[in-house]
């Protein structure tokens, strides 16, 4: 599907994940501004991508993202926020030059070689300017299966649907753990706390220290590192 979207379509989608949140609104004014087009572009695009399923736009609010337009979102924004991490720790391009190089590079980047990046950082968790690298769209339940998988890229399984770290979540939202980022450290981390696939847990507020969960009926406590690799189908 990636290759069929435009990459100023993906550029307006990536702007509204990096600003909207819980079905928050981004203006055109902000849109605009990140995009450096003129409002009036801008306007015209959202009716563009409404219409193509992407968005919900209401005038003089601005646009949120559906479902649709998540699932776009999350992986250009996954496949920058990697290419940030793989040019400052690899490469060890300047800070200043990173955003420039990983926006020339999002859109061409295949998932094969997207994959295998991850795989060599070791699943990193966040960017260099420490935001969530969302989780990617390979269908396994943590990194060490799909590591493990030598499948060709196009037999392995994706995702029909949408997920979020605990990180993400805000109090009161509920979801189904369904993947773990990292290998047999994170897997034993949540373990340790009770979490594990198939797990049912309600965000309850946060703290310094991390994020307040019930999972049943009890209530523990989810370090922000460990939240940050910690995925849920929300319900």
């Amino acid at each position: 599907m990636a290759k069929e979207i435009s990459e100023n379509i993906e550029e307006y989608l990536e702007v509204l994940y990096k600003f909207g949140s819980n079905d928050s609104y981004v203006s055109t004014t902000t849109l605009s501004k990140e995009l450096g087009i003129a409002p009036g572009s801008v306007t015209q695009m959202l009716k563009k991508l409404e219409d193509i399923g992407f968005i919900d736009y209401v005038p003089y609010q601005g646009a949120s993202l559906t479902d649709e337009g998540i699932k776009i979102a999350q992986k250009i924004t996954r496949k920058h926020r990697i290419l940030e991490r793989f040019l400052k720790d690899v490469l060890k391009i300047k800070d200043e030059n990173l955003h420039h190089q990983a926006c020339e590079m999002e859109h061409s980047l295949s998932d094969e070689a997207e994959r295998a990046i991850c795989h060599m950082l070791e699943h990193p968790d966040t960017c260099p300017d420490d935001h969530l690298i969302p989780a990617c769209d390979f269908d396994f339940a943590n990194c060490d299966d799909c590591k493990n998988d030598h499948s060709d890229i196009e037999d392995i399984g994706i995702r029909e649907f949408n997920l979020l770290s605990i990180s993400q979540l805000s109090s009161g939202e509920k979801g189904e753990v369904l993947f773990i980022r990292g290998g047999d450290a994170s897997l034993s981390d949540a373990m340790d706390i009770g979490l594990n696939i198939g797990s049912r847990i309600s965000i309850s507020d946060s703290s310094r220290s991390g994020y307040n969960v019930f999972l049943g009926d009890s209530m523990i406590e989810v370090s922000r590192d460990l939240a940050n690799n910690i995925f849920v189908k929300t319900f």
